[in-house]
């Protein structure tokens, strides 16, 4: 009874964390460049005096699915999507680099290219400066062109080179702001077999229906795990009666 309070607790404890990754997932089914997060978890045997009779769930290796989503055809000039493995590289206001697949680029009032959140794109030299009045291109290898507005087809401008980098699935987290980090502090160097679709952006790789259908099937183990404890309940009750007498 003692081992089945155990797994059955801290079972359910774990579903309910499961239940809060999935509704995380659902809620950014839409959000472009998104990755589904993964939960896993393991048994524990619980340390103590005697025999290693019972046992816990703990969290193991909280993971990300980095599937590649679908494309979204915009024909924005400032929507970019990473074909294949990539990541769009952003300097954070304290200097370090960040990193997202969420293409969607703007040009703020002091004409630095970011994204819409307000992160600087990392360039070859530093932030991305667009020029007022210029029509803007972004090539297959993140270089960003300008042409004057208005002004006859001629020859573009190379303003930059948007960096592109592809560190491995593993030394990657993600943080509070779903920006996803490396653990080394050396940094990232750009790749160039990185490649960009421009025009299009790429949508959360999040499956609506197998996320409903973990929801309905974490829902089904939880309401288990309670009847385990209703019964152990009952079983104590039972022994408490029993012995009584």
């Amino acid at each position: 009874m003692d081992r089945m309070i155990y797994t059955a607790m801290t079972g359910a404890k774990h579903v309910m964390e499961q239940q809060s990754t999935t509704a995380n997932n659902l809620a950014n089914a839409t959000t472009t460049g998104f990755r589904a997060q993964l939960d896993t978890f393991r048994a524990v045997p619980v340390q103590g005096p005697g025999l290693a009779t019972r046992a816990f769930v703990v969290d193991s290796t909280a993971g990300t699915d980095f599937s590649q989503g679908a494309f979204q055809e915009t024909g924005r000039t400032l929507d970019v999507a990473i074909q294949g493995k990539g990541w769009l590289a952003l300097e954070m206001p304290d200097g370090s680099e960040a990193y997202t697949r969420h293409g969607s680029l703007k040009v703020n009032e002091n004409g630095l290219l970011q994204t819409q959140g307000g992160f600087n794109i990392v360039g070859d030299g530093g932030p991305i400066t667009i020029p007022p009045d210029v029509n803007v291109t972004i090539a297959k290898d993140g270089t960003v062109s300008s042409v004057e507005s208005g002004s006859k087809p001629g020859q573009a401008v190379i303003i930059g080179r948007i960096k592109l980098v592809n560190p491995p699935e593993e030394t990657m987290t993600r943080g509070d702001d779903t920006l996803f980090r490396v653990k080394s502090t050396d940094g990232v160097e750009a790749d160039p077999n990185v490649a960009l679709v421009s025009g299009a952006l790429e949508s959360s790789n999040v499956s609506v229906v197998d996320a409903m259908v973990n929801m309905i099937s974490l829902s089904r183990q939880f309401e288990m795990h309670m009847s385990l404890l209703k019964n152990a309940e009952t079983n104590s009750s039972k022994a408490a009666q029993i012995l009584a007498f």
